[in-house]
């Protein structure tokens, strides 16, 4: 491989896959360079999972090409599978046996010399030492998380596939599975990560936003905040259900959304928003404040425009 190829973890284009009559995947482009935390989001059913599985070896596409590793993902799968460690998105290592049982099986299956030795060092770099004879099943969200965390990278994979990784984990399990993330990272390790939380996306090098199996956006946060054209004006205040209902009539108003205690709103057209603005918030209960769009406003208006509904 030459330089530029070596700097590229994943390089796809076209990948289309269908299951019957439902194209779940449609066209997919996407390259990862090699050493990024790289965020995937989407809705529930835009095609994640199933592009995951391409990439790693585990699905043929109906049509496309790429490499993954500089590997083809055609012709070269069985080279792929033991260079990269996929995360699912259910835990998927043995409830009946204890932590250091399941990384010592998986030390075995992927053929290491030692897999006492490396079941031992993957327990100590995760902290997992005073739990190693705790049962699997007996874990928390977070702690089995972590479990299958060690598991991936035990055979040191070059790619991390993490589907819905943190999903039904507490705050403080997710934001410790991120530090870890972004230390293995930082060891040279590419990460490919699929969420539906927006603070997990920020803590992305890059990110790719796909909805029916296509994708919308992808690139550095600040480029597609800043590409998004959006303007955006935060409302406080009394009766934002009422006014929400009543600016989603507005042809020019292209995003509503309530936060809370706060509504969204947002436009492509800065100077008929400015207006709006104005015209809404004179002598009313509600303060508009102009502010800067959000990535989740930018995802909940490429949702809008792509027929979808914010969930």
């Amino acid at each position: 491989m030459n330089g530029a190829a070596e700097s590229i973890a994943i390089d796809v284009e076209g990948l289309t896959k269908s299951f019957g009559t439902k194209k779940v995947v449609d066209n997919l482009s996407m390259r990862v360079e090699r050493g990024a935390i790289y965020g995937f989001l989407g809705p529930n059913g835009s095609g994640k999972t199933t592009t995951i599985r391409m990439l790693c070896g585990l699905l043929t596409p109906d049509a496309g090409r790429g490499t993954c590793l500089g590997y083809d993902i055609l012709t070269q799968r069985d080279e792929i599978k033991p260079r990269v460690g996929y995360m699912t998105q259910k835990f998927s290592l043995y409830g009946d046996l204890t932590i250091r049982e399941n990384l010592e099986f998986v030390a075995r299956i992927y053929g290491l010399p030692d897999p006492e030795g490396a079941a031992q060092k993957s327990l100590e770099r995760l902290g997992l030492q005073d739990r190693a004879d705790q049962l699997a099943a007996e874990l928390s969200g977070g702690w089995k998380q972590r479990l299958a965390l060690g598991a991936c990278v035990l055979p040191d994979p070059a790619l991390l596939l993490l589907d819905e990784p943190t999903a039904g984990v507490d705050p403080k399990a997710r934001r410790d599975f991120w530090d870890e993330i972004h230390r293995l990272a930082g060891e040279g390790l590419t990460v490919l990560v699929s969420t539906h939380y927006m603070d997990e996306a920020e803590r992305c090098h890059k990110v790719a936003y796909i909805a029916g199996g296509r994708l919308l956006v992808s690139g550095a946060i600040p480029d597609i905040l800043r590409e998004a054209g959006l303007t955006t004006y935060i409302v406080t205040g009394p009766d934002l259900a009422e006014l929400s209902r009543r600016l989603s009539s507005l042809p020019v108003v292209e995003m509503v959304a309530l936060f809370g205690t706060t509504l969204h709103v947002s436009s492509r057209d800065a100077a008929q928003l400015d207006t709006i603005a104005k015209e809404f918030g004179e002598g009313a209960p509600q303060i508009w404040t102009k502010g800067e769009p959000t990535l989740e406003d930018v995802f909940i208006d490429l949702m809008i425009r792509d027929g979808g509904a914010p969930a």
